[in-house]
């Protein structure tokens, strides 16, 4: 199947027009980066706490910011979470400590920060833990069950079917305590409603990354795009030229750039789904760019009298079909994962989405330039053009040139 046939588009003769727009969106992401928003790295980098709030109706994330910002604790982030009918947000804190004590301060700053006017003297049932509601049946005793040797545990099975109602049935958030009736009976929720009052919201689950792990994740994150980039150096420089191995890592850097730049233009977190997507868009990039390279490699064979940019240009149009097809078909798959994957895969299908665009459009618009901008710079110098074609599957050479 082939989109296009005997296409012949001046590529090379618009090379400008595309330097032009790769100017403009690298210099956008470096100005970002540099004075504005900086490189938004997620907590899986900076470190930092997590916390998850599940609520009973639709959360605001603007609204629950607000809050959270009156209550004093600044450069907290809101985000929804998960699938929109489950009404969760994600908190991030700064707090880096990975105690326990750090995971109940987290906990207890976020509870206090969102149940604004509180009922004076009263304890949140939704926030409670079931040592919390034990403690108090044992002293009000509302089973009159007394100081025997049945009333602890009959009361503490009582306090953990509470909690697993909550959590488990209601997902966390009661509506009102009435609803515990069919779990404990009148009397028990007549007195709970005596120490305790049900807010709109319950805590999910509090999650610390340390400075040291954050730290530790950043230097591996950077040695893992290093490490692939000079792979594909070294590879492209055995298969082909060592030029194809740089002009294939420069188109790599260049895309790399411009997803990271566009994240920071976005104010978007870079966590370690994003970089996993960067590395993936890596060798997507590549790919492609091979793809390219290889048939100009035929071509040179073939079309030995032929200017190498007339070839290059032939060549393009060539994988033409090719190229769309691939890129197309994978666009439309990360493009429904962008629109449906929901709130936790966004940024990650986000960086393939840029990365794609990107990736299809440097392996035509900035890989190939590079190979003829270098010849004609070697022609303009006096030197001898490098050998081509390139590398034959043997590994053998050929002593044939290309004319300038």
């Amino acid at each position: 199947m082939e989109f296009f046939r005997d296409t012949n588009i001046d590529f090379l003769g618009k090379k400008w027009y595309f330097l032009t727009f790769s100017l403009i969106f690298s210099v956008a992401g470096v100005c970002s980066m540099a004075f504005w928003h900086g490189v938004p790295l997620g907590v899986d980098f900076r470190g930092g706490t997590l916390v998850y709030v599940k609520y009973a109706h639709t959360p605001d994330p603007s609204a629950v910011h607000s809050e959270i910002e009156r209550a004093g604790l600044k450069n907290a982030r809101v985000q929804r979470y998960g699938v929109a009918s489950n009404n969760e947000v994600l908190i991030q804190l700064d707090i880096q400590e990975t105690s326990e004590q750090a995971l109940d301060k987290g906990k207890i700053q976020i509870i206090q920060a969102l149940e604004g006017n509180a009922p004076a003297g009263k304890q949140d049932l939704n926030n409670s833990s079931s040592v919390t509601i034990l403690n108090y049946l044992l002293e009000k005793d509302p089973l009159l069950l007394g100081a025997g040797a049945e009333a602890n545990p009959r009361y503490t099975a009582m306090a953990q079917s509470i909690v697993d109602y909550r959590d488990k049935t209601k997902s966390g958030v009661l509506s009102s305590i009435d609803e515990l009736k069919s779990v404990t009976g009148p009397a028990v929720v007549s007195s709970l409603q005596e120490n305790f009052f049900v807010s709109d919201f319950g805590i999910r689950n509090v999650e610390i990354v340390g400075p040291q792990v954050g730290q530790q994740l950043r230097k591996q994150a950077i040695l893992a795009a290093l490490y692939s980039l000079g792979g594909m150096l070294i590879y492209l420089g055995l298969r082909f030229e060592w030029i194809y191995g740089v002009a294939a890592v420069l188109t790599v850097f260049h895309d790399t750039l411009i997803t990271v730049g566009v994240f920071s233009l976005l104010n978007r977190e870079i966590s370690l789904t994003v970089i996993a997507a960067i590395l993936t868009l890596i060798g997507y990039s590549n790919n492609d760019t091979i793809v390219v390279f290889d048939r100009i490699r035929e071509n040179v064979k073939l079309l030995r009298r032929d200017r190498l940019a007339d070839i290059v240009n032939k060549s393009i149009n060539q994988t033409l079909s090719r190229t769309i097809l691939t890129a197309g078909l994978t666009f439309l798959t990360v493009l429904a994962l962008f629109l449906f994957g929901g709130e936790v895969l966004h940024n990650f299908s986000l960086a393939l989405v840029i990365g794609i665009l990107i990736g299809t459009y440097s392996s035509i618009a900035i890989a190939a330039p590079i190979l003829v901008a270098y010849q004609e710079w070697r022609g303009e110098r006096g030197k001898k053009p490098i050998a081509m074609p390139l590398r034959s599957g043997n590994g053998a050479q050929s002593k044939e040139k290309v004319k300038v």
